[in-house]
């Protein structure tokens, strides 16, 4: 009815007691927007953005790699072939993890969606399920480049101390006290005795 003031749209999603529908559409719109499910799409949302299909294509590569060298086993059997995994995979895995570390810090910058917000909730999933297959199943670790240029910059620094005391020790000069004993005042007789000299 046209007379009326609020709308029919309006008047059939809040018909029931319940409001059921009302209640799953704002369920649905937080947990898109808590997901960042926008961080996934072009602008327009017209589809996956460019460096999402990359993700999950080398996701899907890096997946493909761990199957293809498990050699039959199954994953929670004993690690003792695990290295053919680590070995073979690895590029892949690098590939991978450098391409989230990337995304990462486009999205921190606005990136492809616009949205300036953490990764959506695929790509983090993905990410998360590969670093706990890669870690913690498989026992792959990647060296740290790190380790020795810390170590050393950690020893110089605590070596720092030792050799300015050593140093201020042996370049002080070791000074000798010599006490100066105080001239002492000729008493008053004295003086009196010499001015009946000159008297």
């Amino acid at each position: 009815n046209s007379s009326e003031s609020h709308n029919c749209a309006k008047s059939i999603l809040t018909s029931d007691r319940l409001q059921v529908v009302v209640t799953l559409s704002e369920f649905f719109n937080e947990t898109w927007e808590a997901a960042n499910c926008a961080n996934c799409l072009k602008n327009n949302s017209d589809g996956l953005s460019n460096s999402t299909e990359e993700f999950l294509d080398l996701f899907n590569k890096s997946l493909t790699c761990f199957e293809h060298n498990l050699q039959g086993q199954t994953v929670y059997q004993s690690p003792n072939n695990y290295t053919e995994v680590c070995k073979n995979c690895n590029d892949t895995y690098t590939k991978l993890n450098d391409l989230y570390n990337n995304l990462q810090r486009m999205n921190r910058q606005g990136g492809e969606s616009g949205h300036a917000a953490h990764l959506c909730i695929d790509v983090e999933d993905a990410m998360n399920i590969t670093r706990k297959l890669w870690s913690r199943t498989f026992n792959c670790s990647v060296p740290c480049s790190d380790t020795v240029p810390v170590i050393a910059v950690s020893s110089f620094i605590l070596f720092l101390p030792v050799v300015f005391y050593l140093s201020s020790f042996l370049h002080s000069k070791q000074k000798k006290r010599i006490l100066i004993l105080p001239k002492r005042i000729q008493s008053n007789a004295s003086l009196v005795n010499i001015q009946e000299k000159y008297s």
